[in-house]
């Protein structure tokens, strides 16, 4: 069942509204309103069709994050609202970013071209991610997936890799906690499965009889 504030986070997105869940789950347009008041339940069929109409499995790709070869921010040129987007076969309740791999210092666990996603805000200190791979910004902007271990300081640490030479002694700007990892094969599929949903959907309007 899918949780009511992850409907009304994705009613906040630009061009959502209640009108336009309703007529994409075939019901009148009060029922929205009473399923988040909890006066009415999902039904099964309604799932697909709220998480589709919300996007709720859609996540903004925000760049790359480098496996061996560092990622710079500024040279990237990422608009604010991010490089496209890739859909999950789930619904994800926290705010959430991704990142495409870049390199192969982290072989065989991710693969140049597989997808991560992370939590955008850093959710726990930093000691609760030693021995975690996560993404990482450092102080001086570059962008890692990295293991984190403990450095010579409190507020220091050393990134290794299973392919590369630690980096030592760097501070951390930020650390990406991650929750989804998506290998570049899933993702084509994911892809493949999502264009043709919008190619029947194109088919399915082009059909319509104009009301009279």
């Amino acid at each position: 069942m899918l949780d009511i504030r992850l409907i009304e986070r994705g009613l906040e997105k630009p061009g959502k509204t209640k009108g336009g869940l309703a007529a994409a789950m075939g019901v009148r347009p009060g029922a929205v309103s009473e399923i988040l008041s909890g006066l009415r339940l999902i039904k099964a069929s309604e799932i697909a069709p709220i998480i589709e109409y919300l996007e709720l499995n859609s996540v903004p790709i925000m760049g790359r994050v480098g496996a061996g070869a560092s990622i710079e921010p500024e040279h990237e040129q990422v608009p604010p609202e991010g490089l496209g987007e890739v859909e999950l076969p789930f619904p994800i309740a926290e705010e959430t970013i991704a990142f495409e791999v870049a390199g192969d210092s982290m072989l065989p666990k991710y693969e140049n071209g597989d997808i991560i996603v992370v939590y955008r805000e850093q959710r726990h200190p930093l000691s609760s991610f030693y021995g975690e791979e996560a993404a990482v910004r450092l102080k001086t902007g570059e962008r890692y997936l990295k293991t984190i271990e403990r450095g010579k300081s409190s507020t220091s640490v050393n990134l290794t890799s299973f392919n590369a030479k630690p980096i030592t002694g760097v501070k951390l700007e930020w650390i990406g906690e991650i929750c989804v990892t998506l290998p570049r094969g899933q993702i084509e599929r994911l892809r493949n499965k999502a264009a043709a949903r919008s190619r029947k959907a194109t088919r399915a309007a082009g059909g319509r009889t104009p009301d009279k």
